[in-house]
């Protein structure tokens, strides 16, 4: 099996390797394509405007000026030498990608990527901050459970249009309760807020940051089970139409009936 690991933290993130380790369980053909910076937030971006550079760190290992998105196209087309990876895992993300998390993520994204290209894909996140700002982030957790539970997915098989969302609790490895397939939940709190700051020059200028503010979300949300210390898997897919307004509309402004299938 070839695998193709990426994630939107930067070629140099301590997510990534252990992404590489849990990938090197189920095979040596291991390619490591990432961001050379950061690119958190990134969600499905190109680079459009600027050159992207290429710079091998060693064997089958490369850093990419663009973005996660960036990353998987070039590793396809261009990077990997040979066959097209059967398999792409992005993340470890530093943090939880859940509820509407998933629609700005860059670990999303690059797994969007792989599956838009015909390739298997799966995005893992280890969650933090549930147990204060201070708590150092249980990488364990995710290295201890990530190779059994890709490797049951890799067993069963999902869609093709269909790519896998896991996140691992903000918990250490025996404090995880249970691994529970998920949908996607919604906040019913605001958690992102815009800081406006001065510099030293008296200009003003803005830094983006997450309120620590929990919701109650449903039973069976990827929400939930994570704050619940659970394993969330996720099946997540790129179709975004709201159905049910596609048939109210389509009474009042005309068209034909969706096909199915």
């Amino acid at each position: 099996m070839r695998i193709l690991c990426t994630n939107d933290d930067g070629i140099h993130a301590t997510g990534l390797a252990v992404l590489e380790k849990i990938a090197r369980t189920f095979s040596d053909d291991v390619w490591v394509i990432a961001p050379e910076e950061e690119k958190s937030g990134a969600s499905r971006a190109l680079t459009l405007t600027a050159p992207i550079r290429v710079r091998k760190v060693s064997d089958k290992r490369f850093a990419v000026s663009g973005t996660p998105t960036d990353c998987v196209l070039l590793g396809v087309e261009h990077l990997i030498e040979g066959a097209a990876p059967d398999l792409v895992l992005s993340g470890v993300n530093r943090g939880q990608n859940i509820a509407e998390d998933v629609t700005f993520s860059g670990t999303i994204a690059a797994a969007m990527q792989g599956m838009q290209l015909g390739i298997r894909a799966i995005a893992l996140s280890q969650a933090r901050g549930f147990r204060g700002e201070e708590a150092a982030i249980p990488w364990e957790t995710a290295e201890t459970y990530g190779p059994g539970i890709v490797g049951k997915l890799l067993e069963v098989g999902w869609p093709k249009d269909v790519l896998i969302n896991i996140n691992f609790p903000d918990v250490p490895p025996d404090e995880v309760k249970e691994v529970e397939t998920t949908i996607q939940g919604v906040r019913d709190q605001h958690v992102i807020y815009a800081d406006k700051r001065t510099d030293p020059r008296g200009g003003a200028y803005f830094w983006l940051g997450f309120r620590g503010k929990l919701s109650n979300p449903p039973e069976g949300t990827d929400l939930r089970a994570i704050y619940d210390g659970r394993i969330s898997v996720t099946p997540l897919h790129i179709d975004l139409t709201h159905m049910e307004t596609v048939h109210k509309l389509k009474g009042v402004l005309g068209g034909a009936p969706p096909k199915s299938g």
